[in-house]
C-alpha cells in the first residue's frame, strides 16, 4: 500500500485515485470509531463522511497534516463534540445486525456498551481509542495531546472500572 505522505502529494496534484484509496485504507476505523460514540448507523456514515470532506478541505487549504491517521480522528472527534452541542438527547438504541445465532455475543456487546456509556468522558474517549480502535498508547497520547503515563493511568482504570461493572454477566 501507497505511504500516507504519497498519497497526499497525489492528492493535492488532484489525483482522484489517490483520494479514494485513502478513504479506502481509512474508512472503516472512523465509521466505527463515530458509531461507538453515537449508536446510530446512519449517523456514523455522516460523519465519517464529513470527517473526510474536512479532511480534503484542510489538505487542500494547505494545512501541514504529518499524521493522516491522528488527523482524521482528530476532526472526527470535532464532528462528534458539533454533534452532541447540537443535540443533547444521547442514541443508544442501535446495535450492528446480528445473526440470531449470535444474540449471546449481541447481549454481551450490549452490555459492554452499556458499561462503556457509564464512565466519564474522558475515560469512554481512551476506551474507545483503545480497545475498539485498537490504537496503540503512544497513539492515543498524541491524538488527545495528553501524557502517555495519563493514557497508562486511563487504561488501567478503564479496566478495573468495566471489571466490576461487568462482573457475573460475562
Amino acid at each position: 500500500m501507497t505511504s500516507d505522505f504519497v498519497l497526499l502529494q497525489k492528492i493535492k496534484r488532484g489525483d482522484s485515485d489517490a483520494g479514494e484509496q485513502l478513504v479506502r485504507k481509512y474508512y472503516t476505523s472512523i465509521y466505527q470509531y463515530c458509531f461507538l460514540h453515537i449508536h446510530d448507523k446512519d449517523c456514523a456514515e455522516d460523519m465519517a463522511q464529513d470527517t473526510f470532506v474536512r479532511f480534503f478541505e484542510a489538505l487542500m487549504g494547505d494545512t501541514k497534516i504529518e499524521k493522516t491517521k491522528s488527523y482524521l480522528y482528530r476532526i472526527a472527534g470535532n464532528v462528534i463534540k458539533n454533534y452532541y452541542k447540537k443535540k443533547k438527547e444521547l442514541l443508544y438504541d442501535e446495535l450492528p445486525e446480528q445473526p440470531e445465532d449470535h444474540m449471546p455475543e449481541a447481549e454481551l456487546r450490549l452490555d459492554v456498551e452499556r458499561a462503556l456509556n457509564k464512565l466519564p468522558e474522558e475515560l469512554k474517549e481512551t476506551a474507545i481509542l483503545f480497545f475498539f480502535q485498537e490504537l496503540k498508547q503512544r497513539e492515543i497520547a498524541e491524538l488527545l495531546n495528553i501524557k502517555l503515563s495519563l493514557v497508562k493511568y486511563r487504561v488501567a482504570r478503564i479496566k478495573e472500572i468495566l471489571s466490576k461493572e461487568l462482573e457475573g454477566r460475562m
